[in-house]
């Protein structure tokens, strides 16, 4: 089928989409499946290597959302479109469940309301449940529990996957993925509005702003004072996949005003998670882990599940939410420039993106971007599995009879193939790096992170850069 020309005749795109994030990524999918030419910045080196890397990876229901908020909306919305892609794509999905679970007569108290809120949010399978039944849906929780409050539609996802998908997904349907374009100024003229970045100018008729931690500097730049992003770090322990059985649904905190506080949760990759922390801070590059980050979860996790603390942390890692001045999400266009707001997005993001999307491009036509469905859209990318629920390649007979790579194990830790490090190099939208391989395939995260397997992973890579073109053909993905 027939793809929209990358770049235009003219050397204008229609639309240029800021933020190659979950959300950037799903609003350049969403638009370039219309009749318009569409450019999606982002100011990595990769798609999806900021806050979308590193969140707690969970399809939500939106049932503790703010009923009535724009949020709640699109969460609701999001999980179902989500949930759809994903069975088309094949990004990793389990369906776990959740509970609640409460430890003090505050939090006791506060589940009848919670269950309230659900049902104003149109999520009605929530079931308050007491201690003898929570113990016997997470026997090894800790003592003390009084009781729960059940969320069955609760799941785990693959945030990386999830991001790949729709940008290769946009990509296909005809986006230009410009990496490496961090906008530093904006030039607005009567028909046109020049992006100027670090990997040259950009030109575009309207600017779509998903730039997620610089959502709040990108709006600056068109003369908004509308919000200010304070970066939330958020650290997470992830456990040796010996602990799974312990944990095979999410179990989450009565939330609070700071968030919904630190949790316990399966991975689509078999691990346990433990986290995250909320802490604010003013360094919006700031994802190290922290002594004191590190003493909270110890803390915490003590309490919740002690036995989990006796098992080996495979690893600890941070990432940033972009936290806003503001109670909703923050979506406004200004017809006048010919600009689209798309700020103050939390960890919910991942789950709404599809909505989102779908919510810009209503902006966008109500602002005046004349936006026609295409007809020969090519179908959405089959994406490689790296979750645990279904057949990986490593145990594939058949794949590796008809392709021996698929059976040659380079990661042991994580049974990652040489054919998957080979297919992530010449992907459509590639791993340009070793933590894009990570994120691709699992390589290198696993027990040993990378000390056994590194070398041989990065041998890989070269090999395959050098040898199949693979760095140069997609270098800026033009």
């Amino acid at each position: 089928m027939t793809a929209i020309p990358h770049r235009p005749d003219d050397g204008v795109y229609d639309v240029a989409v800021i933020g190659g994030g979950i959300v950037g990524a799903a609003i350049a999918r969403e638009l370039s499946g219309c009749d318009v030419s569409v450019a999606l910045l982002e100011a990595r080196d990769d798609v999806g290597d900021g806050t979308s890397k590193a969140n707690t990876a969970i399809l939500h229901t939106g049932f503790d959302a703010k009923p009535g908020t724009l949020e709640s909306r699109l969460v609701a919305r999001g999980y179902r479109l989500l949930s759809a892609y994903a069975k088309a794509t094949g990004i990793p999905v389990e369906h776990t469940g959740a509970v609640l679970v409460a430890w003090n007569q505050e939090e006791l108290d506060a589940l009848p309301g919670l269950k309230e809120k659900a049902e104003a949010n149109g999520y009605e399978h929530s079931r308050i449940i007491g201690a003898d039944e929570v113990y016997r849906s997470v026997p090894d929780l800790g003592e003390g529990v009084l009781g729960g409050l059940t969320v069955p539609d609760e799941s785990i996802i693959c945030t990386w996957t999830t991001n790949l998908a729709l940008a290769t997904d946009a990509q296909q349907r005809g986006t230009t993925i410009l990496l490496k374009h961090a906008v530093t100024a904006v030039d607005t003229t009567d028909d046109v509005t020049v992006l100027s970045t670090e990997g040259g100018e950009v030109r575009a008729r309207w600017v779509v702003n998903a730039a997620g931690l610089g959502a709040d500097h990108i709006d600056r730049l068109f003369g908004h004072d509308r919000f200010t992003v304070t970066p939330r770090r958020g650290e997470l322990f992830v456990f040796d996949k010996l602990t799974r059985p312990m944990v095979d649904k999410i179990v989450l905190p009565v939330p609070s005003s700071r968030g919904k506080g630190v949790l316990i949760s399966p991975t689509i990759y078999g691990n346990v998670m433990l986290g995250p922390t909320a802490e604010d801070l003013n360094d919006r590059t700031d994802t190290a882990t922290s002594e004191n980050g590190y003493d909270f979860l110890l803390t915490k996790g003590e309490r919740l599940m002690p036995r989990l603390l006796a098992e080996e942390v495979t690893a600890s890692y941070a990432g940033l939410r972009a936290a806003i001045d503001h109670p909703d999400y923050l979506i406004e266009a200004t017809p006048e420039q010919r600009y689209l707001l798309v700020g103050g997005i939390r960890s919910t993001g991942l789950t709404a993106g599809i909505a989102i999307a779908e919510h810009a491009r209503t902006l966008l036509e109500e602002a005046g971007l004349t936006l026609r469905d295409r007809g020969d859209l090519p179908e959405p990318p089959r994406m490689p599995n790296i979750g645990e629920a279904t057949t990986r390649p490593y145990q594939d007979a058949e794949r590796i009879a008809a392709d021996p790579a698929y059976g040659t194990v380079v990661c042991f830790c994580e049974r990652v193939t040489e054919g998957e490090i080979r297919d992530a190099c010449h992907a459509p939208v590639p791993a340009r790096s070793l933590e894009g391989l990570r994120r691709r395939t699992r390589a290198m995260n696993g027990r040993c992170q990378g000390f056994f397997c590194g070398a041989a992973v990065a041998a890989l890579r070269t090999q395959y850069q050098n040898h199949d073109g693979c760095s140069s053909q997609h270098k800026d993905n033009r």
